[in-house]
């Protein structure tokens, strides 16, 4: 008996053609996404590239000029405020600083939308209690923001956000307030609420070494444009927007400015990605040709599961006469290959 095909489910979260104008500026054209259940999608651009305006269409705060946003596959851009209450329960959001009331302690500032949507005491408590210990707080929450670290207080802006059980998590630079470690730790908080969860995550940021620990794809804004998107090791591999490649030069590795080739040594810089860069080529190459090749600069890191990085390599050939060969040996394993030095 032929069974019909199965539906796909329904994005978390669409958009449509989404554009947006305060004027003469066009805050964002055209915009399409599309989100699905249990993903991290990192949305990373500079400021002015439309970051706030597309959150704020997200969650009905801003109606867009153009286009239909929908949550769980209902269109919200023509729902009335009353309406929109319920969709705005299903979507939590993270700030960049924080949003805590002063006058409250963690437990009660986690409580504050339980007790808007009309929760018992005694549900609340319990809810807190188990939130607290989600994000790691347990026996915190009688400390009030004052007397808690930045990270902390992060957490509990995470476990607000979490307290009316949203299907979509906003986190709206969330980490740019903080130091490198702390960073770190609320990452790896974000991703365990992912797996433990299956919680939807969208990371809004500049900053792409926070988009390439955690998110599965990555979406580049610029000018109110999608200018990129992709899954993220092959974004971060091969960059194919110009703005893309600027974001990314704050934290690729340079060329080693301190290196003295010796003679007859080419310099070149290989971008490296996927199953290729896993393999031992370099030292394949060294024997095929029977020439020197020392890596003298560059990083290498895992995204996905699959290594990504920058090399710097010095190539002495055997004979000058082996530099064509040598090159395109090195083509065919890099995504990209440039040569220095002559």
């Amino acid at each position: 008996m032929d069974h019909p095909p199965a539906r796909p489910e329904t994005p978390i979260l669409r958009l449509s053609g989404v554009s947006k104008r305060f004027g003469t500026h066009a805050a964002l054209s055209g915009i399409d996404l599309s989100i699905q259940r249990g993903e991290i999608v990192g949305i990373i651009g500079r400021s002015g590239a439309g970051k706030s305006t597309l959150i704020r269409c997200i969650n009905g705060l801003e109606r867009p000029d153009a286009g239909t946003v929908e949550v769980e596959g209902q269109a919200i851009e023509a729902l009335s405020e009353t309406q929109l209450q319920p969709v705005r329960r299903r979507i939590g959001m993270v700030f960049q600083h924080f949003n805590l009331l002063a006058n409250r302690t963690a437990a009660e500032n986690i409580a504050l939308p339980l007790k808007i949507a009309g929760l018992l005491r005694s549900e609340r408590g319990r809810r807190v209690a188990a939130l607290l210990d989600l994000v790691g707080l347990s026996g915190r929450g009688d400390r009030y923001p004052a007397q808690l670290s930045g990270g902390q207080k992060q957490r509990v802006g995470i476990a607000r956000a979490l307290a009316a059980d949203p299907v979509l998590l906003l986190s709206d630079e969330a980490t740019s307030a903080l130091d490198p470690e702390t960073t770190e730790q609320i990452l790896e908080l974000l991703a365990d609420i992912n797996r433990r969860l299956g919680l939807t995550i969208a990371l809004i940021t500049h900053e792409m070494d926070v988009v390439r620990r955690i998110a599965g794809r990555v979406l580049v804004l610029d000018g109110g444009r999608v200018v990129e998107q992709g899954e993220t090791w092959q974004v971060f591999a091969n960059p194919q927007a110009r703005e893309t490649r600027g974001l990314l030069a704050a934290i690729l590795p340079e060329a080693p400015v301190d290196y003295r080739p010796a003679p007859m040594t080419r310099l070149y810089r290989l971008e490296l990605g996927g199953e290729a860069a896993a393999k031992p080529f370099l030292s394949d190459i060294a024997r095929r040709f029977d020439s020197d090749i020392a890596i003298v600069g560059g990083d290498m890191t895992q995204i996905q599961g699959q290594p990504v990085g920058r090399l710097f390599i010095a190539v002495r050939p055997g004979t000058p006469m082996l530099v064509p060969a040598i090159e395109a040996a090195l083509a065919e394993a890099a995504i990209h290959v440039e040569a220095l030095s002559a």
